[in-house]
């Protein structure tokens, strides 16, 4: 070991794969282990995506003992273990601590049980919105009515649930505890005192008695069992630190931890928070709010759909040519696109991309995915075009989002943090400095999730006194951008005709005649 004196263990169950992640307490990270999993389709369940919690914890102790061993560590040169997940996901436990039962965060089997709960208690969903920040759409009560209705053995064995980061600390300290950021997502917590309300699980007629304690980020829960030790290689002993949801780790591992900041993650999904220092909620429920990571602070958030997605579907449906130059050069295929795209004028020739629409949480579905304004002119109508299309799209979605979540926070924004996989996109950052009309900065470290997470780890053994005082310790920053004025002008019109064109869309949907790209279950 060196004199570093010691590391942490990030453990991070995201949406397509898990991953170990080692830090040092520099936040330099060390090594990682990682493997892609998929999550079970029942095929008598549409939209169903269960987690396999026997396989996947198979999974995550391979990519230990793979982080360990590319590290050269043993285990006793690891200090301290925390988790963090993909949010929305639930497992539920017997009496003895025993899964029953486990879906990943896109699962969305409970359409019918949303549509009941809507006609049975029409007023639950908003009053709950009021205390919580959730809605139907992604939180747990749809499908806990789905496992009570069509897995009654299931329910009635249910003694606790917790979310998929607290499942990681049980299995290696035999400890159920939930984190705000993550228990937040479910639609049955409190923005204001960070702690379950068992009413409004009764009012939707479920049990009141399965949540379990609530500890916040960054602080001991336990120990490694020897069953854990014996699974993952760790050592016995060896302090369980309470982690979070993957959104407000990676918004705190970006330095986003106080009132008035504000980051875009751009992802599969793009995320775009504003931090605040209230439990506000939005009056039209357009908004998601969740508590964040630090205590005090809550964050607003919109959702720009399959931002990720729609990139990698041109990429891998047009650019088979792209992909053999950008072998060839020995670049990503995305940075030579980027170096095409940068070749055309703001606005790409008119082209307006109809994919993910702005956030609007309470009745949220999107139009059928199209390109409007393409040109039979090749020279103006091209896949140079198009890719810078969809990521002037991607800006302008995220900055109304951001917008929409600072007016209802209060807060006037001053600067972006730009993190995730599209930051790496020197282009895509100046486009969204432009089409927000604010400063963006990058970090050093943009997959955040991991390193606070590992944050989390040494706060909770003590070696730094707070969240937010280690990530001011030791986030770094890489690159800064400067909106252009006269382009921000430029992206405002373009902004005013997208939203007119993707309202003439919506139609279409409701009529049959197009089919949505997503729609919210229950609608």
């Amino acid at each position: 070991m060196s004199e570093n004196q010691g590391y942490v263990l990030a453990i991070d169950a995201g949406t397509g794969s898990g991953r170990a992640v080692i830090f040092d307490a520099q936040g330099r990270q060390i090594a990682v282990g990682q493997e892609e999993w998929t999550h079970l389709s029942d095929p008598r369940y549409p939209g169903s995506m269960e987690f396999d919690c026997p396989a996947n914890w198979d999974l995550l102790c391979r990519c230990i003992k793979k982080a360990l061993g590319e590290a050269g560590l043993g285990a006793q040169d690891i200090l301290a273990v925390s988790g963090t997940s993909m949010r929305e996901g639930i497992v539920l436990y017997d009496a003895d601590g025993q899964e029953l039962w486990a879906c990943a965060n896109v699962d969305s089997r409970a359409a019918d049980e949303v549509r009941v709960l809507q006609a049975d208690a029409p007023q639950l969903q908003k009053d709950a919105y009021a205390i919580t920040g959730q809605t139907f759409a992604l939180g747990a009560i749809p499908r806990l009515k789905w496992i009570q209705k069509h897995l009654p053995e299931v329910y009635e064995r249910t003694a606790t649930m917790s979310m998929l980061s607290d499942w990681i600390l049980a299995r290696l300290s035999g400890v159920i505890a939930c984190d705000p950021s993550n228990a937040g997502t479910t639609g049955i917590f409190s923005l204001e005192t960070r702690d379950w309300v068992p009413e409004i699980a009764g009012k939707a007629g479920l049990k009141t008695d399965i949540f379990p304690k609530v500890v916040e980020t960054g602080t001991a829960i336990g120990k490694i069992t020897a069953k854990g030790a014996e699974e993952t290689g760790l050592s016995a002993g060896t302090p369980v630190v309470m982690g979070g949801g993957d959104v407000q780790l990676g918004a705190l591992g970006l330095g986003v931890s106080r009132p008035g900041q504000a980051a875009v993650l751009g992802g599969t999904f793009w995320q775009e928070v504003v931090n605040m220092g209230s439990a506000a909620t939005d009056a039209n429920m357009r908004i998601r709010v969740n508590p964040h990571v630090v205590p005090g602070v809550s964050q607003a958030e919109g959702i720009a759909f399959m931002v990720g997605m729609t990139t990698r579907w041109f990429r891998d449906a047009f650019c088979q040519e792209e992909k053999r130059l950008a072998d060839e050069r020995g670049i990503d295929v995305y940075a030579l696109l980027e170096e095409q795209s940068a070749q055309v004028p703001v606005g790409a020739h008119g082209i307006l991309p109809i994919f993910t629409d702005v956030m609007n949480y309470g009745a949220w579905y999107h139009a059928a995915p199209s390109l409007l304004n393409l040109s039979l002119d090749a020279s103006k109508c091209g896949k140079p075009e198009i890719f810078r299309a969809l990521q002037e799209n991607a800006a302008i979605v995220a900055a109304e989002n951001l917008t929409m979540a600072a007016d209802m926070a209060g807060v006037t924004l001053d600067e972006i943090v730009f993190a995730g996989g599209a930051s790496k996109g020197r282009l895509w950052c100046q486009i969204l400095a432009d089409a927000t009309g604010l400063p963006v900065k990058v970090p050093e470290v943009t997959e955040a999730t991991a390193f606070a997470c590992g944050l989390a780890a040494w706060v909770g053994i003590g070696v730094y006194p707070s969240l937010p005082e280690a990530a001011d310790k030791l986030v770094r920053w890489d690159r800064h951008y400067t909106p252009n004025p006269d382009t921000h002008a430029e992206y405002r019109e373009i902004t005013r005709k997208w939203r007119e064109a993707y309202a003439a869309q919506r139609p279409l949907v409701e009529q049959n005649i197009t089919q949505s790209m997503w729609k919210a279950p229950g609608l």
